[in-house]
């Protein structure tokens, strides 16, 4: 499987960027970067943005990699999005999650629609809105059933609210997001779907930064989760810094705060993004 996304990841690559389909309708930076699951946003939470710097009669694709490094664990992502007239975003992640203890690596291949509702990020007076889902598929099972979770596969809905503020704190940009999920996903899904707890429930999520300038900013975030299969799954946050150097690249740090994940306690280390604009 790894391969087949490079390969794919690649031919979008090749595709895109001849200046014939280049997409730079959009003010740099306002697209976010890539979050964990393939969509538009920060690095845990999927915000109102569609992927790219595509406008309304303009396409754009993007490929990305992320990699998150806590004591006993390691998620790496990879994928590609599609944007379309800055209307319609597409998105497919391939995740790898590295579990130290039972020297095991957990698959899962994640499939994103967002469609945007509402709004600029920047130019209309209410937040921009826009509807998202993300349709997983756990392709090792194994470490999901021995924790009794009810399915291997299952699907997230999300309403995202975005703004971007233009000089509203000393001058500097400020950008907040607000988004609404609702989801059976245990540990976004890497450990299954639903258990003996309570299955698909609502839960919320926020991100806000400041722009220090049009290429640096400085943010945090927030991430409710679900805990189905009483294991005392904990919220997740960072604290990140991104770098837009243009509109072809940017590069996202962060520290996460991940607590406990499947029964290891205070999971916390290194988050490093890349994402490639066309």
């Amino acid at each position: 499987m790894k391969r087949k996304v490079h390969n794919f990841c690649i031919a979008i690559l090749i595709f895109f960027s001849s200046q014939l389909f280049a997409a730079d309708g959009k003010l740099i930076s306002t697209p976010g970067v890539t979050q964990v699951e393939g969509s538009a946003g920060g690095g845990l939470v999927p915000w109102a943005q569609l992927a790219g710097y595509a406008s309304r009669d303009e396409y754009a694709a993007n490929i990305f990699c992320s990699q998150g490094k806590v004591d006993d664990f390691r998620l790496r992502s990879c994928g590609a999005q599609l944007n379309l007239f800055d209307r319609v975003e597409f998105s497919l992640a391939q995740q790898w999650f590295q579990v130290d203890v039972l020297d095991t690596e957990i698959k899962q291949r994640i499939f994103g629609v967002k469609a945007r509702l509402y709004g600029d990020l920047v130019y209309s007076q209410w937040p921009m809105l826009s509807l998202g889902m993300q349709y997983k598929h756990l392709q090792d099972t194994a470490v999901a059933k021995s924790l009794n979770a009810d399915d291997t596969s299952g699907t997230d809905w999300y309403l995202a609210a975005s703004k971007l503020h233009l000089g509203a704190i000393a001058g500097y940009n400020w950008f907040w997001n607000i988004t609404a999920r609702y989801t059976d996903a245990n540990e976004l899904g890497l450990l299954g779907f639903g258990g003996p707890g309570e299955n698909a429930s609502l839960q919320w999520e926020a991100s806000t930064a400041i722009f220090f300038s049009r290429e640096w900013a400085v943010g945090v975030e927030y991430r409710q989760k679900p805990d189905n299969l009483d294991l005392n799954e904990d919220d997740w946050a960072d604290v990140f810094v991104a770098w837009n150097p243009n509109k072809s690249v940017s590069v996202t740090a962060a520290w996460l705060e991940l607590g406990s994940i499947a029964g290891s306690s205070d999971q916390n280390g290194l988050y490093l993004s890349f994402t490639g604009y066309f």
